[in-house]
């Protein structure tokens, strides 16, 4: 018998380690993609172990920059409790430490050069499990049981004895029992989470309709302008604030030409609730086209769209620029498809060889930006592989005709954009 519960606690104490880490949000990295100061960075705000407690705040640049500082301020909502920093925007940062002293909604804002954001986050702390309680608890009790059984049995009490030893069992076979049903039990939220959804949102909040304009509303080629998207929840008619992060990215903005010789993939700065704001400068006048994709918590993806026109006048060099044909990127390297001409409704294998490396970027090793010529249709998909020489992709153009493409990666220290058009038939003898 002795022998026997042993084994048994020897069993549970092996087994136990692993049984509280079932809850993967708590303690994990928070990034979010901005463009500020004209710059494309990643914000990483580290997954926080206790409170009161340390957190680490870096900013990762993913394009070159001089001595780019970003002021952080982080704020407690409920509390309001407020710490202040700087971050050196750089490829490998170095990580800022401020001081968080509970967990729950707090705000992070962001400062440089003019511009501004605020980031919502939650710092959230793993919850001690019930099940740890039942786990230790009863072994605690069978030793407890078990030594007691011992000098019991010593004294010549073989009644006693035995009965001492059967709690022991007990408290081991607890314990056991914990340990394999526990898995399947639902996790425990962790502290500061989001309070449980009611039964209004708990199937999905409703689309967002969206408002884009410029500052000025008829921005001039060459100059400087601001491009607001104000964000409003269709059902209630105020402003959207329960964004989440997709891809790394409170929002993912792209805005390109009529003509597709002007492209940006932008990630803009949220300035107040329910309203973004992101600037740029176009280089051509005419026609251009945003597309915006969003997610809202509970709810799935959303691409929402809209135009606005760039007044001026064309450069001679502008009107003589090309646009990239299939096979061309603009870039040394080398663009393939499969099949060379796509058929409208298959799936078509798009690669290309990237000599200079990859790394990964908005949590994905490489993009591909689809438009058609009227602008009427937009897809995203991703390279989901490892980081390597190539990027490849698969997608299936809906109709024929022409589409304009951007693949999109990242290197060890610029984003690389290749843009080519694709001219899909409507079938293969054609």
């Amino acid at each position: 018998m002795i022998r026997v519960l042993c084994l048994a606690a020897a069993l549970v104490l092996a087994m136990a380690a692993p049984a509280a880490a079932h809850n993967v949000t708590a303690g994990a990295d928070l990034r979010i993609a901005q463009t500020i100061a004209g710059a494309e960075v990643t914000v990483v705000v580290k997954g926080t172990t206790r409170v009161p407690g340390p957190l680490w705040i870096g900013v990762i640049a993913y394009q070159p920059v001089s001595g780019l500082r970003i002021g952080l301020e982080v704020r407690s909502i409920e509390g309001g409790h407020t710490v202040t920093g700087t971050a050196q925007a750089a490829a490998n940062p170095q990580y800022t430490q401020l001081q968080v002293e509970r967990t729950g909604p707090h705000e992070l804002r962001l400062s440089a050069g003019n511009e501004t954001a605020v980031i919502p986050f939650r710092v959230l702390v793993a919850r001690e499990s019930a099940g740890n309680f039942l786990i230790y608890g009863g072994l605690f009790v069978a030793a407890l049981l078990l030594v007691g059984g011992l000098l019991t049995g010593a004294v010549a009490r073989p009644g006693k004895a035995m009965a001492l030893a059967a709690g022991a069992a007990a408290g081991v076979t607890v314990a056991a029992m914990v340990i394999v049903f526990e898995p399947q039990m639902p996790a425990s939220p962790p502290d500061g989470a989001a309070p449980t959804l009611t039964t209004s949102t708990a199937q999905g909040r409703p689309y967002a309709q969206v408002r884009m304009e410029t500052v000025p509303a008829r921005p001039a080629a060459g100059e400087e302008f601001t491009l607001r998207v104000d964000l409003i929840d269709g059902s209630t008619g105020r402003p959207v604030d329960d964004l989440t992060a997709h891809h790394e990215a409170l929002a993912h903005v792209i805005v390109t030409s009529e003509d597709g010789r002007y492209f940006r993939h932008l990630h803009p700065l949220r300035t107040a609730p329910g309203h973004l704001e992101v600037r740029l400068t176009a280089d051509r006048p005419g026609r251009y086209l945003a597309h915006a994709e969003i997610e809202r918590e509970d709810s799935g993806g959303q691409l929402l769209a809209a135009d606005f026109i760039v007044r001026g006048t064309a450069k001679a060099s502008e009107r003589a620029g090309m646009v990239m044909e299939s096979g061309e990127t603009g870039t040394t390297d080398t663009l393939r498809l499969q099949p060379a001409v796509p058929v409208a409704g298959r799936p078509t294998t798009i690669e290309l060889d990237t000599p200079a490396g990859v790394r990964t970027w908005l949590g994905m090793t490489g993009h591909l930006l689809i438009r058609s010529q009227d602008g009427e249709f937009f897809g995203h998909v991703h390279e989901m592989g490892a980081p390597g020489s190539r990027v490849r992709f698969t997608f299936s153009f809906p109709e024929p005709g022409r589409y304009l493409a951007w693949i999109q990666y990242a290197t060890a220290d610029r984003i690389v954009t290749a843009p080519f058009t694709v001219n899909v038939t409507a079938s293969e003898a054609q």
